[in-house]
């Protein structure tokens, strides 16, 4: 048997000719012996995802008619409710074993199941990251049991089985499961890199974001192939019915143009400084400093920038919503100086969430330096002078933090002082008023990395 495997495609809903070659390379993929198989952050966060609440997924699910899904943290983007309703409309079978509603599996999904192929007897379960419930407050309703022990319960539950398979939204957690939990192969997603890797005899493979790759692993061998998705065939009916979904969206209003194209790739959004990030922080900064008429820092964290196209030419307002894409407004905090240096060293590492090089901030009216051979934050100065511990600052960033301990634990339940637009409308507000050019300053030095 086969399984294809695609995860945190996100982005691709705004993107016709991806999403349509991501399905039809599917369905030229598939037969009989093949289980298609998504781990989660499909249903968003994108310019249509946010636009119909997740429902645009619908039109993918019903092109390719996976057979199983888990749930990303971002699939919680719209509410509990509307990612029931989701899951009630598709086709697939949904799995969970450690994301319950009271003593249940959420939304009606099933905590494992079980395939014949042949003489083999093939088990599935699925995990999810609490980060869902720390980012997204409707979902605090909810349990995220320790995948680990949920993983174990669900192999003792399904009997004799000759593989296991785990479709996994943990991110690096899935090295943890790997050791603890007698399993075959591991489906992860979460973290937006690619991988096909071997942890105590367990294939661990991720297809990285943005529906460029779809992974195909055959058992018992456990072979990986990697598809292009830019190479398949397409799907023109699906890429059709994406294309006219994105003209009825009403965000093609030109905010700004760019001569020299932004790039948005992975290694601008989590590798340090980059345009496209000063670009963010600077939006944020301007409209803190408006608000507040003080002098401000503005902090924008990785993950919150999506990756995609380069900003280019004429810019619209999709292209800012599809950068940012979350209904979270901008929030001003004001923050002691120690607090603020705190904040700044949590973003050279946070958690163990994504890779080990990985900085976690793009930051405004700030300038840093961080040695990664002694793990300790060197530098750090606001319009040119040291950050003094005692003093006290503005810091503009997305509310989105205030609800999480994973990035920034710092600002974990900090109480506003100011709560201003969302995100997207204050970066199309600056790209009017300001423009959209945006500079590499030297704001952030990593020493010990090589990057500098």
């Amino acid at each position: 048997m086969r399984l294809l495997h695609y995860s945190d495609i996100e982005n691709a809903h705004d993107d016709p000719e991806r999403i349509g070659r991501l399905a039809g390379l599917i369905d030229a993929l598939g037969d009989d012996e093949t289980v298609v198989c998504g781990t989660g952050d499909n249903l968003a966060p994108g310019v249509l995802p946010l636009v119909t609440r997740g429902g645009i997924a619908l039109k993918f699910y019903d092109a390719v008619r996976p057979d199983l899904s888990t749930f990303g943290n971002h699939d919680f983007d719209f509410g509990t409710d509307r990612l029931a309703e989701i899951v009630d409309r598709s086709p697939q079978t949904w799995l969970t074993a450690n994301v319950l509603d009271g003593e249940t599996p959420f939304a009606g999904a099933a905590p494992w199941t079980i395939q014949d192929f042949g003489d083999a007897r093939v088990g599935f379960v699925a995990v999810t990251d609490r980060s869902a419930a720390n980012a997204h407050p409707d979902a605090n309703g909810l349990t995220f049991a320790d995948p680990i022990a949920a993983t174990d319960q669900a192999i003792e539950s399904m009997g004799g089985v000759d593989h296991v398979v785990v479709l996994s939204h943990l991110g690096r957690g899935d090295d943890r499961l790997a050791v603890a939990c007698d399993v075959d192969v591991v489906l992860g997603g979460h973290v937006h890199s690619e991988r096909v890797a071997r942890v105590a005899d367990t294939l661990l493979v991720r297809p990285g974001s943005g529906g460029e790759t779809l992974l195909e692993i055959e058992l018992p061998t456990r072979s990986v192939t990697r598809h292009d998705v830019d190479d398949g065939p397409l799907d023109p009916d699906l890429a059709a019915s994406y294309r006219s979904r994105l003209n009825d969206a009403g965000l093609d209003e030109v905010v700004g143009t760019v001569a020299d194209p932004i790039r948005r790739t992975e290694r601008e959004a989590f590798r340090g400084e980059s345009r496209v990030g000063n670009f963010v922080a600077d939006a944020y900064r301007w409209a803190a400093e408006r608000a507040t008429g003080e002098t401000a820092i503005g902090l924008q964290n990785s993950g919150g920038i999506r990756t995609g196209p380069a900003l280019s030419e004429e810019v619209t307002v999709a292209d800012l919503v599809s950068l940012v894409p979350f209904r979270e407004p901008l929030v001003v905090l004001e923050l002691t100086g120690e607090e603020l240096l705190e904040t700044v060293r949590e973003a050279a590492d946070t958690t163990g969430f994504g890779e080990e090089d990985w900085w976690h901030g793009h930051v405004s009216g700030l300038r840093l330096v961080y040695d990664h051979d002694d793990d300790v934050l060197v530098d750090c100065y606001v319009d040119g002078d040291p950050v003094d511990p005692r003093a006290s600052y503005w810091l503009a960033t997305t509310e989105f933090l205030l609800g999480t301990d994973e990035e920034f634990p710092t600002l974990s339940g900090v109480e506003p002082a100011y709560t201003l637009d969302v995100q997207y409308e204050l970066l199309a507000a600056y790209a009017r008023d300001v423009g959209i050019d945006p500079k590499l300053e030297n704001r952030i030095v990593r020493n010990g990395l090589g990057d500098q």
